[in-house]
């Protein structure tokens, strides 16, 4: 980390109030509201001064860490308020809507209406045809699919970008919400009888498909970010638990614990693909796209009820045009031969263009450059992830064609692709509450690039299973290497399923599904703090447009991902991703030993509702003095303080 120690004038530093935020218990850790009073409430700080005593330094009454207390005491996850679980109850409401249609989407283009169905796409109890619909093929499943998903995850990049400059993160989750009402009122239209038997249905569908992945790309970009500002644990700080142990309430620590929530309740919504499923299988469409729309309803008096309660980061303009202008420098005095090379930002400082005679007004710092070098290695993480989105499921509809050709025993053969949810709801409470609290009482740090890389690893293993299955299915299908189309082949009420159970498919689903736990969870955080404060919506867009990336890759696909190819299709991205795991790991492994900065602080957690009231509470009252707060740059300084020792 970059610090400007020349212009650190420690004789003007000012005496800094000594109270701690106090002892508290294991259980009982300082409420976001405590912690964030204790801090407002702390004399008018305007820089940091270690104390003559313990050469500790203060940031707003918070104990900061020294050099040695970092490196030995044990990290802890603060408390985070109430409204970032609520905004998670929002992610979770939309992603049952999301994830409960999309799990029934491949099946109902491939598929045709089942001969012996009820005109809905619904099959006969017992029945080995599949749900269907429109009839299109693989082909056309996957490449509508696969559009939709490059959409959603695509379109982020434009609407975080507008979130950060012009509308506000709220503003713009508002706006999706109602876009995806509308198109999920429209999907169940496509999917009524009367609709699917006259031919007719692919229009309305296509168009609810793609107002539903423009609604999603405007709710999916700024949503966990407005989870992350919601929390009060800016700097990390020492506490004494009620035993006498000191600890460390790392900001770290904290956002992924409510971020290991966030992503348990998205899965929890997804699990609503397990209903949907069935819906299609033996009522019909209409009802496997009405539940989800139900669940929606919850969005719009949930967001309306938090709307006060939030803190809302304003739009502050992009730092976007600052970037450029950083890299213009860089590369206007010599960059272009330094790329990938030690001293490559350093060209950009404003300090280091004037002490070479520059005149230039500069609109950023030398913190700012420094921002902009986390948020390229951030973007640099995250382009490894579209073969890890590859391989967690398949590509395109791979996975989809493979379990039509297994033994499905009567179930729906989309069904087990929910094991994907459910594993990641069994395990997130366990990584949240036993393993990762065990591993930080054991003094183990796993940063973040080491948890990356085991998700990477336990996904490329997983993955292995779906070539192993697709083998031997070709190899006990009554139709050979056709078998993903072998009921269409056969006389009807011939055999056209492999011997191979598809319980078996649960295999690389589970294995896969927890590795996102390693690798998406921890992007989030990533994402968020390694951005400037005025770009995490659109850095948070680019860790998503990597799901675009591996759609696109998928789509452009679309005609390999058939009958007879289909075990390359899983084998060859597999040996990609064990490649590219060893080379992430070497890449960045350095990042784990860095500090983790968020680029916000106590200034920026006004709720609407602290200018209206005190909620009750004037003590808890969560209201930033700009006077009183120092900058990030400034908790830097008080570090280069200490270890100069004063």
């Amino acid at each position: 980390m970059y610090t400007d120690h020349a212009a650190l004038d420690t004789a003007s530093a000012i005496a800094t109030v000594p109270a701690s935020v106090g002892n508290v218990g294991d259980k009982h850790r300082q409420s976001y509201d405590e912690t964030a009073a204790k801090a407002i409430a702390a004399a008018d700080l305007q820089s940091f001064q270690p104390s003559g005593e313990d050469e500790h330094a203060n940031f707003h009454g918070l104990v900061l860490p020294t050099e040695e207390e970092r490196n030995t005491l044990r990290r802890v996850a603060g408390k985070m308020p109430a409204s970032c679980y609520y905004l998670c109850a929002v992610e979770f409401a939309e992603r049952a809507s999301y994830y409960g249609c999309n799990q029934v989407y491949k099946n109902f283009i491939r598929a045709p209406l089942p001969p012996d169905g009820n005109g809905s796409g619904a099959t006969k109890p017992g029945s080995e045809y599949t749900a269907g619909a429109l009839g299109r093929g693989a082909v056309t499943a996957t490449a509508m699919t696969e559009a939709f998903k490059f959409l959603a995850y695509a379109l982020p990049v434009y609407f975080g970008w507008l979130a950060d400059t012009k509308y506000g993160r709220f503003k713009m989750i508002c706006w999706g919400v109602a876009v995806c009402g509308v198109a999920h009122i429209i999907m169940i239209i496509s999917a009524i009888p009367s609709v699917l038997m006259s031919g007719n249905a692919i229009g309305p569908f296509a168009l609810s498909l793609y107002m539903l992945s423009i609604g999603a790309a405007q709710f999916k970009p700024n949503i966990s970010p407005t989870i992350m500002d919601q929390s009060p644990h800016k700097v990390a700080h020492v506490v004494t638990e009620a035993n006498g142990e000191k600890v460390i309430v790392d900001p770290e620590e904290s956002i992924n614990s409510v971020m290991l929530w966030f992503y348990l309740l998205i899965n929890i919504g997804a699990c609503t693909g397990i209903a949907t499923s069935y819906l299609a299988k033996l009522v019909g469409y209409w009802a496997a796209y009405l539940i989800p729309t139900i669940l929606y309803l919850l969005l719009p008096p949930l967001l309306w009820f938090l709307n006060p309660r939030l803190v809302k980061q304003p739009p502050g303009g992009s730092d976007l045009g600052n970037v450029f202008k950083v890299l213009g420098d860089i590369f206007a005095h010599g960059g272009l031969k330094k790329i990938g090379r030690e001293g490559f930002w350093e060209l950009g400082l404003p300090s280091v263009r004037k002490a070479a005679g520059s005149t230039k007004t500069y609109n950023y710092d030398d913190q700012f450059v420094d921002d902009v070098r986390r948020t390229f290695q951030a973007c640099g993480i995250f382009m490894f992830q579209p073969i890890f989105n590859i391989n967690d499921g398949g590509l395109g509809a791979a996975a989809n064609a493979l379990t039509a050709g297994m033994k499905n025993e009567g179930l729906p053969n989309d069904l087990l692709d929910n094991l994907n949810s459910v594993s990641i709801v069994v395990m997130v409470p366990f990584m949240n509450h036993i393993m990762y609290p065990f591993l930080r009482k054991m003094g183990i740090k796993w940063g973040p690039i080491s948890r990356m890389t085991f998700g990477f690893a336990l996904c490329t293993i997983g993955s292995i299973g779906y070539s192993v299955l697709q083998y031997k299915v070709y190899q006990t299908s009554p139709c050979g290497y056709n078998a993903t189309t072998c009921a269409e082949i056969v006389p009807e009420g011939s055999p056209s399923l492999s011997t191979v159970s598809i319980s078996l498919y649960s295999i690389p689903v589970i294995l896969t599904a927890i590795a996102e736990i390693f690798v998406n969870v921890t992007a989030y955080g990533i994402a968020y703090s390694r951005s400037p404060k005025n770009m995490k919506g659109l850095v948070a867009s680019i860790n998503l447009f990597t799901t675009a990336i591996s759609a696109a890759i998928g789509l452009a696909c679309s005609n390999a991902i058939q009958d007879p190819y289909l075990v390359w299709v899983f084998g060859g991205c597999t040996i990609a991703g064990a490649v590219l795991c060893v080379i992430f790991y070497f890449t960045f492994r350095h990042i784990d030993q860095e500090e983790f900065v968020i680029n916000t602080d106590f200034s920026d957690m006004k709720r609407d509702s602290d200018a209206e009231s005190d909620l009750g509470h004037s003590d808890k009252k969560v209201l930033a003095d700009e006077k009183k707060i120092p900058s990030k740059n400034s908790i830097e300084k008080s570090y280069s303080v200490m270890r100069r020792g004063g």
